[in-house]
């Protein structure tokens, strides 16, 4: 980006790099790269096969249109009876064919010669004119000089992130609860998690600031924290999204104790609203436009940063396809350096075949077209959400409340409880749950893909403190034999020992099955979940 009066550059936060990041030099070969393209220059330095061994003439695809999919969350809609109206009523999706050659036929064309050649680290230079084009007009940094360079998906970020900013023995924040493999790929290098309590809006300003400013070297073993790792949009595993003013709230925060912000946010574009019952859903016919829809979506912590103490990770894992191993990092020319010097003796570069098939898909919508196409995405989302939760509905007797105290102050939380079915009115089992004696909770998420089902252990029979862990790898082998696999709590915990003796968790996704098999999955919930609290042994 160039630099404009109206926006500061980045302060320097360089004191942040770990002893690793600053013993880095620039790797002597893809130092020699910069020479390339020279014109006359004749090359024997590389070790670059020649490109006529490439056994790859062209590789070609079709990509679907970028309206595929209605930005309508309309339930009785399916998404491919709109999309067979829209064009028509043919039953085949409308493609457009997309060709790369080894050869380019103009100078900027994307090409095989270039993108399955050894590359750099900041990726093909269409894919980094798109993205910064990109951030520019969805993120809106505030200052002046970012720079966005890839990576390939956000844990490989983080990973880096982690070289990048932090020593052994060092501690980061987090939320209480957060990514399994934020954890793991942290621990085992001796960086650990602190986790900071969270409410309806994810991690809690004020809980923040108590754990830095109470914070004991001596008891805790490690110096304050200067690095925080967040995932501030459909929080992964709770479903929170935070907004401007707890985003704001928190960065000044950052700035007071000059903490590094690590902005993990998959789910950014899987935005969508709160959850209403499908008697009380009135239909949403969706924003007329993308622009319009973009406007909506709650802010990156980037929109913020004036001192540029944000890193922000981005991937197109959730948007286009976890299998092409490609995101994106934006942050300070000084990070990025740093970054990319740890890409070309690492990673090198992303899949050639993975850039430059995406990058063309990219060009060929252009941004317009995929603003469209993460719309469509987001409304998919939206749908699946609901119809997860209306089996729910279907299978349990869901009583609504706002919650007063803890991690779900101020939520809206539906509370399941048995249903009375016809015929066993007189059942020990309706007898035990007649009352309405909590089985579980949730909130229903705002953003991305998953439900955070929380079990109250309380009210199961003979339960006592100690057996919380037992009774949630129980249940979960119970639903796993009965046909339903979800995720035990305690794998997103950023601290075991901090857990409520009384509550139990399992992460659901709502992202991949059907809804049909939403209805099967909820229909085996109620089974096996009522026997256990009425019998666990």
């Amino acid at each position: 980006m160039e630099y404009t009066e109206k926006q500061p550059k980045a302060i320097d936060l360089a004191h942040h790099l770990s002893d690793v990041s600053r013993a880095r030099e620039t790797s002597p070969l893809k130092d020699l790269a910069r020479q390339f393209g020279r014109p006359g220059l004749i090359s024997l330095a590389g070790g670059m096969p020649n490109e006529a061994y490439f056994p790859f003439a062209s590789i070609s695809g079709d990509i679907l249109h970028p309206a595929s999919f209605s930005t309508s969350n309309d339930d009785n809609e399916e998404s491919i009876s709109w999309f067979w109206k829209l064009f028509g009523g043919s039953r085949k999706e409308k493609t457009s064919p997309i060709t790369i050659p080894k050869h380019p036929a103009k100078p900027d064309d994307i090409n095989l010669t270039v993108a399955l050649q050894y590359g750099t680290a900041t990726g093909l230079p269409q894919l980094q004119k798109f993205i910064s084009e990109f951030v520019e007009k969805v993120y809106q940094p505030a200052y002046a000089d970012w720079t966005a360079l890839v990576q390939t998906g956000n844990t490989d970020g983080w990973s880096r992130c982690l070289s990048l900013l932090c020593n052994p023995g060092e501690a980061f924040i987090t939320e209480d609860w957060t990514y399994p493999s934020a954890l793991a790929g942290s621990v085992p290098s001796g960086k650990l998690p602190v986790g900071v309590p969270m409410d309806d809006q994810g991690m809690r300003h004020d809980e923040l600031r108590k754990v830095l400013e109470e914070w004991d070297e001596a008891a805790r073993g490690a110096k304050r924290p200067h690095v925080m790792y967040t995932v501030p949009i459909g929080q992964n595993p709770t479903g929170v999204t935070m907004g401007l003013e707890r985003k704001k709230a928190i960065y000044d925060i950052c700035v007071e104790f000059d903490i590094i912000i690590v902005e993990d946010d998959p789910y950014y574009f899987l935005q969508m609203g709160k959850y209403a019952a499908q008697s009380a859903r009135a239909p949403h016919a969706g924003f007329a436009d993308p622009a319009g829809w973009l406007t909506s979506l709650a802010p990156s912590y980037v929109k913020i940063d004036y001192q540029g103490r944000v890193i922000r990770l981005d991937t197109f894992s959730k948007t286009i396809a976890p299998g092409s191993r490609l995101g994106f990092f934006t942050c300070n020319p000084v990070f990025a350096e740093r970054l990319e010097r740890i890409g070309e003796t690492s990673t090198q570069a992303p899949c050639g075949f993975g850039q430059s098939l995406i990058t063309q898909l990219l060009t060929t919508w252009q941004f317009d077209g995929y603003a469209r196409w993460l719309q469509g995405l987001a409304a998919q989302y939206t749908s699946r959400r609901n119809s997860f939760i209306d089996a729910l509905q279907s299978e349990f007797h869901l009583r609504v409340s706002v919650g007063t105290a803890g991690s779900w102050k101020d939520c809206v939380i539906y509370t399941a409880s048995a249903k009375a079915r016809r015929g066993d009115a007189m059942s020990e089992k309706a007898a035990l749950f007649g009352q309405g004696k909590p089985l579980f909770s949730f909130v229903p998420p705002s953003a991305g893909m998953f439900l955070w089902l929380k079990f109250h252990w309380d009210n199961v029979p003979g339960f006592k403190e100690g057996d919380e862990d037992t009774l949630e790898m129980k249940l979960w082998k119970k639903l796993a034999k009965a046909g339903v696999l979800v995720v035990p709590g305690r794998f997103f915990a950023s601290d075991e020992d901090e857990v409520s003796p009384v509550e139990g968790h399992f992460r659901i996704s709502f992202s991949y099955a059907s809804n049909e098999a939403f209805k099967k999955s909820a229909k085996i919930l109620s089974e096996v979940v009522g026997d256990f609290f009425h019998h666990q042994s």
